[in-house]
This record gives C-alpha cells, structure tokens and sequence, in this order.
C-alpha cells in the first residue's frame, strides 16, 4: 500500500476528475497487465488518471500507457470555456515530476484518428473522452476489435453521465462478448471474450442490477439530505459484502471488506 499512497500524494496536486478509489483500480489493472497488449488511455486531460495507470504498469511488468488526447478539452470543457484550451505542456510537466515518461507514450490526437493507423494489440484500455452517447459509442467500435480477449476495457462516469452509463448497458453489461462486469465508484470494467456463457451473463446482469440499485439509492439520499441510521449500515455491508462475494470479484477478505465498507460508509 506504500506506493499507492505515495501515487495518490503525486496525484492530489493534479486537476482532474479521478477519485482515489478509482485511480487505484486503474492502478491495480495496469500492474496486472502482463505484456500482451500495450495499455491505452483515451482522455488523458493533466495526466491524473495516466499516472495512475504508469505507475500500476512500473510495477508490474513495464507495459506501455498509451495516452491520447488532442489536449484541446472534450466538448463540455469547450463549451463553458472562454478561452482556448491546451492542456498538453501542464500533462508533460505532471507526468515528467511524477517520473514516469519512460513508459508514457503521448499521442496529440483524437481517439478517432489514433485508431486509424493504431495497429498494437491492446491489453487494458481506460475510456474517458467525450460524454455524449455517440462520441463514447465510437470510442468503443472503434477500440474495442483491438482489445486482445482476456483483455479489460474500462470506462469512467458511467453513473452521473447519461452517454456512458447507457453505452456500458447496451454493449458491456448485456453484450455476449464480456465477463466480470465490475464496478467501483463509476468506473465500469469488464473482461473481453469471444463469447460468454449463460453464468457470465447472469453475473453481469447481477452486477447492473447493483449498480444502478446503489447509486439509485446514493442519488436520492443525497436530494433528500439523508443518511443511513448506522444499524441499518451495518446491514448495507453485509448485503454489499454477500453480493460481492457472490458474483466472486474479490479474491481475499481484506480487499472484501475495504469496498464493502467504503461502499456502506
């Protein structure tokens, strides 16, 4: 947990959009690569999330992080902006003190035209570029053939962005081509196959069921300015613990037992 915590005060400094739980995910992802595929990232914006993906890969087995982004802000960021973005000088900044340059490769692009020519199997791919449906829709047909079966694609903001929520519905939780849908906070991360079985895709839909129950459930306590009594917490871990366990996504109890009661706090 030492280098972890060590990224996340590498990180704090860095304007982003990451929450820590997530940036360890990506960390954790990143170091389970084994080399099959490079890793890809697509919006990198000042380089939070990559560094969280650089430093997973440097202490796993060195995997490339590959990470595209035209740095001139997605269609949101234009919108309420009054000036011109450019973000790309702050991210080689941020990713050179966080000393991971040696395994960064910058692509100045847009995910679209990277694919074109993008011709490296792809073992982890992290999407986090434009929101709207269309865009983060493209951003999977055009990424997702190069994923490597056994391969993870992750997307962030799928709970409170309506364009990535509805894209990990329709073609990762309900696709044939995944198993082990996950998710922590609101990233959603799947396992690619070639086809899935008839337990793959009751897990999965399992695993949507959780989640929109829970953030459901997170939306409307927050409108309401309420809060779980703590007995009733103390049952909201063990549901979340049970369900967990049940769908098997964690592989020891201590790391059961930290979602669990982050997931319940």
């Amino acid at each position: 947990m030492i280098e972890v915590d060590e990224v996340k005060k590498s990180v704090d400094r860095i304007h982003g959009y990451l929450a820590d739980e997530e940036g360890e995910l990506l960390y954790n992802l990143a170091q389970n690569c084994t080399g099959k595929g490079v890793i890809v990232e697509i919006g990198s914006w000042k380089g939070r999330s990559t560094i969280w993906l650089a430093k997973g890969s440097k202490g796993g087995s060195r995997v490339k992080v590959y990470a595209i982004d035209p740095h001139t802000g997605s269609s949101e960021h234009r919108k309420s902006a009054d000036a011109r973005i450019w973000t790309f000088e702050e991210f080689k900044r941020n990713i050179k003190n966080a000393e991971v340059d040696d395994v960064v490769v910058s692509i100045v692009k847009t995910s679209e035209e990277t694919a074109k020519d993008f011709d490296k199997p792809v073992e982890l791919i992290f999407i986090d570029g434009a929101h709207e449906y269309d865009l983060v829709k493209l951003d999977f047909d055009l990424w997702f053939p190069k994923v490597i079966d056994g391969g993870i694609m992750a997307f962030h903001d799928t709970c409170g962005s309506l364009g990535p929520k509805l894209v990990v519905k329709r073609m990762v939780y309900k696709s044939g081509n995944f198993k082990n849908a996950r998710f922590v906070a609101s990233i959603t991360f799947a396992e690619k196959v070639k086809q899935n079985s008839m337990k793959d895709r009751f897990r999965n839909s399992l695993a949507l069921f959780l989640k929109e129950s829970y953030w459901f459930a997170e939306r409307m306590s927050a409108q309401a300015g309420l809060h779980s009594p703590k007995p009733l917490r103390g049952v909201e871990r063990k549901v979340i613990a049970l369900t967990l366990r049940l769908l098997g996504w964690f592989q020891n109890n201590d790391q059961l037992r930290r979602c669990s009661s982050r997931n319940a706090s």
